[in-house]
């Protein structure tokens, strides 16, 4: 078995680059496994990000080739068409290049002194006496196997490799299949405004979007419990009420594919000589799905729990179980409240989302909202809204909506 690093990062998207950026700044010697022989492709995510999440993790402002376009706000579609817009002063939120973004953090991590091993598939994890001791990767048509003091797992959706840690993998019934492409030849749509549609019609479980870019193109997306996503999103471009008028003519540039996890994080991510970091361990939003700000947050907090194990010559889960800790206070208190915001969406007929967005435009919560700018920490953010009226009484009413 050949000697490698400190630490072997296993995928070369965003957690693991902003991982493998954070160990390399403190002197760590570690290496990146990515299956595909070029970072960023394929790229499976719309890269809808809040502006305030990025400076949170220090990585705004980004290069202006990587940022698409910015947003001011949003219009929310019931599924009977009533409208809840929803405005800032300033721009909240950006859609980025996921292939460049990726291309841009590993850009960093490398500077600053990480390994890339492209074209490199991890296989299996290297286990003796019960610790993670290193990887098994493909690369081109031989396997070889790499030791090293720990493994952090930012593979993306996966389980195999979780289960050969010894941990469980993310709750499968509460996936929702996404689909997302980029289009040309939209109409009618506000440059600086995202749209999001609800229906259970084309979007059970989640909700579709509409994020413009320039040049009359545009990301449109949605995700579902059920049914084929290619067909829904023809459906939705061609037989919504309102997307309709803005896609019918619509030609799509390319498409992708991705399940998305909405039931919070796995139970346990750590184990001896293992962290799972990112989709793997299921650090996504509940409500929006999105899960780069929270991976980017635990892949930081992933590399001190690193470094310190490191000077200490420490790797077993109880040490390692600091990062799972440390996570927590992160955002755990968030991830409690938008797993029972999704059950409550979840549970919500279209009768009634229609009606609780005509409740909200009718009280004007459009303007308690306007203080809503966290998107990534809402429950925080929900906690600081009940101080208003109007927040609070939109709530009471939901969720008396959601006991009928």
């Amino acid at each position: 078995m050949e000697a490698l690093s400190d630490v072997a990062v296993i995928g070369g998207g965003p957690c693991g680059s902003f991982m493998a950026l954070n160990l390399a700044r403190h002197g760590i010697k570690v290496t990146v496994f990515e299956e595909h022989g070029e970072i960023g492709v394929p790229s499976h995510c719309a890269g809808h990000l809040s502006i305030s999440g990025l400076k949170r993790v220090g990585l705004y402002p980004l290069p202006a080739k990587v940022v698409e376009n910015t947003f001011r706000g949003a219009v929310f579609h019931s599924p009977q068409g009533n409208e809840l817009r929803v405005c800032f002063s300033s721009p909240v939120t950006c859609v980025v290049s996921r292939v460049l973004l990726d291309k841009h953090i590993a850009e960093m991590a490398k500077k600053a002194g990480a390994r890339y091993s492209l074209d490199s598939r991890v296989e299996s994890l290297v286990i003796g006496d019960g610790f993670v001791k290193g990887v098994s990767a493909k690369q081109g048509e031989a396997t070889k196997s790499f030791s090293t003091k720990i493994v952090a797992d930012a593979e993306g959706i996966s389980s195999g490799l979780l289960r050969q840690a010894g941990l469980l993998s993310l709750d499968c019934s509460r996936l929702v299949n996404g689909v997302e492409a980029e289009v040309e030849g939209v109409r009618n749509v506000e440059s600086d405004m995202v749209e999001v549609f609800f229906g259970r019609g084309f979007a059970l479980g989640f909700f579709a979007w509409l994020m413009p870019l320039d040049d009359g193109k545009a990301k449109v997306g949605l995700a579902a419990k059920t049914r084929n996503p290619r067909e829904l999103l023809r459906d939705f471009m061609l037989k919504h009420s309102i997307a309709s008028a803005k896609l019918r003519d619509a030609r799509i540039l390319r498409t992708a594919f991705h399940p998305i996890t909405l039931g919070g994080p796995i139970p346990k991510t750590y184990s001896d000589g293992f962290l799972a970091v990112g989709d793997v361990a299921s650090h996504v939003k509940p409500t929006t799905g999105g899960g780069l700000v929270w991976g980017l947050g635990c892949s930081r907090i992933a590399a001190e729990v690193i470094v310190e194990s490191l000077r200490k010559g420490d790797f077993s889960s109880v040490f390692l179980s600091e990062y799972q800790k440390r996570c927590d206070r992160f955002m755990g208190f968030d991830t409690r409240v938008m797993v029972q915001m999704r059950k409550m969406l979840d549970a919500l007929s279209d009768k009634q989302v229609d009606e609780a967005l005509r409740f909200c435009a009718k009280i004007g919560l459009n303007k308690s909202l306007e203080g809503f700018n966290d998107i990534d920490f809402q429950g925080r953010s929900i906690l600081h809204a009940l101080g208003s009226p109007r927040m609070l009484t939109a709530l009471l009413y939901s969720f008396y909506l959601y006991l009928l």
